[in-house]
């Protein structure tokens, strides 16, 4: 099954994940299909802290990929986030 998930990078106490699309049966952390955007818990002042190919996240939903929980709360906010900005 591919699924939609985070990807964890960053340091020690610095966590920085990538949104990625993956193979359910492949590490956390480890081969993946494609990238498409990232999430900076962690960034503070002008640094962008989420990132999302809207675009590339629908047409992998659309030929069955399945969300991760928190990949989905991320999605939501940053559907709020442009529609507000419009």
């Amino acid at each position: 099954m591919v699924v939609i998930r985070l990807a964890r990078g960053g340091s020690k106490k610095r966590p920085f994940y990538n949104i990625v699309v993956a193979n359910s049966q492949n590490r956390r952390d480890g081969r993946f299909i494609e990238r498409v955007g990232f999430y900076n818990p962690v960034a503070s002042g002008a640094a962008e802290s989420l990132r999302i190919a809207a675009d590339r996240v629908a047409y992998w939903t659309g030929v069955g990929a399945q969300l991760s929980p928190t990949v989905a709360r991320l999605v939501d906010a940053a559907k709020k986030k442009t529609v507000a900005a419009a």
